[in-house]
């Protein structure tokens, strides 16, 4: 049973601020979630092979191939702040 106190523990690792009564609810739905997994742990899957994907998916591979479509001009042509050729953003420290 997931109890007040180990809801807390973790809220605090999260540090997350909860009330008593957020606590107390977490704590049921937490036991519920835990509940579910417990029930699917059950479930006998021996010789059943794993799915990636419920549907059968065929990649679309093409070729990476490198363009230039557009000039510096154009691409700093929105910019806030340019300097030359380059995007002028602040100082980071």
């Amino acid at each position: 049973m997931i109890d007040k106190k180990t809801i807390e523990i973790i809220a605090k690792l999260a540090r997350l601020n909860i009330t008593d009564s957020e606590a107390s609810e977490f704590s049921v739905q937490l036991e519920k979630v835990l509940h579910n997994f417990e029930q699917i742990s059950k479930i006998e899957t021996t010789g059943i092979e794993p799915m990636i994907t419920p549907t059968e998916i065929e990649s679309f591979w093409r070729e990476d191939i490198a363009q230039q479509n557009f000039t510096s001009d154009e691409i700093l042509a929105n910019a806030p702040a340019r300097t030359g050729h380059l995007f002028k953003v602040p100082p980071v420290v």
